[in-house]
């Protein structure tokens, strides 16, 4: 018959269980020094029995130098693992932190606007207004200066619109004092052109001839016959002295 399948569950006979260890403590190195020398890796085999007896086996001549490169390697990972926990960690404090900073703000602007202000004691309400009159000082200096700011400025512009009003008013007078010259100019050089004709006054005589009185010399001129130059009705009678 053949060897059955072995329950792996402790042996509670000691004897049989000694034996065992001693079979499969064998059978493992054996196994330790076959992957060693068919695989090239390096195996360190540490068993202690029961009773606290040492059985190692290792493929370098030096067991701490396996051991050495193994805690090498297993603080390395922890230090990796440690590091993305910790990384975790700080992320949910820094997110915690940042929750309860936000819910501070929005109870102190609800405060701000009158609002949640029973859960507040005596001495939180009095700094509270304490706050709010020390914002209100502050925007009403800031109110002020801007105030000051747009007066200022729309003096600026008022003060440039009449200068450049007076600047338009003194170009228009320059220009109507030329246009004036230029006007008296003409009318002198027109009255210096213009000739001088001689006035008569025209008279009738008894005779009823006409006479041309202030003539160019200032004298009496020709007698001419009536109604040779001028109409009847333009002739106006003259009396004379008998």
């Amino acid at each position: 018959m053949g060897r059955g399948r072995v329950q792996l569950k402790r042996i509670e006979n000691k004897i049989n269980r000694q034996v065992t260890f001693s079979k499969r403590r064998s059978g493992l190195l054996k196994k330790a020094h076959e992957i060693s020398v068919l695989c090239d890796a390096e195996v360190a085999l540490i068993v202690f029995s029961s009773k606290g007896k040492l059985f190692e086996y290792s493929t370098d001549s030096c067991m701490e130098r396996i051991l050495e490169r193994y805690d090498r390697y297993l603080y390395s990972d922890k230090q990796l693992v440690g590091r993305d926990v910790s990384q975790s960690e700080n992320w949910v404090l820094e997110h915690a932190k940042l929750k309860a900073r936000v819910e501070v703000l929005e109870k102190n602007k609800r405060n701000f606007m009158g609002e949640d202000l029973d859960s507040l004691s005596l001495k939180e309400l009095q700094s509270l207004e304490h706050q709010l009159d020390t914002a209100i000082k502050s925007i009403r200096s800031r109110k002020n200066q801007a105030m000051f700011e747009s007066i200022s400025a729309l003096q600026k512009k008022d003060k440039a619109l009449q200068d450049h009003n007076n600047s338009l008013l003194k170009k228009i007078k320059e220009r109507e004092k030329k246009t004036g010259q230029q006007e008296g100019q003409l009318v002198q050089c027109s009255n210096s052109s213009s000739v001088l004709l001689p006035q008569y006054c025209v008279t009738s005589s008894r005779d009823g001839f006409v006479e041309r009185v202030g003539g160019e010399n200032g004298g009496a001129s020709s007698l001419t016959e009536p109604n040779s130059l001028l109409p009847a009705w333009m002739l106006r009678p003259t009396t004379t002295n008998e």
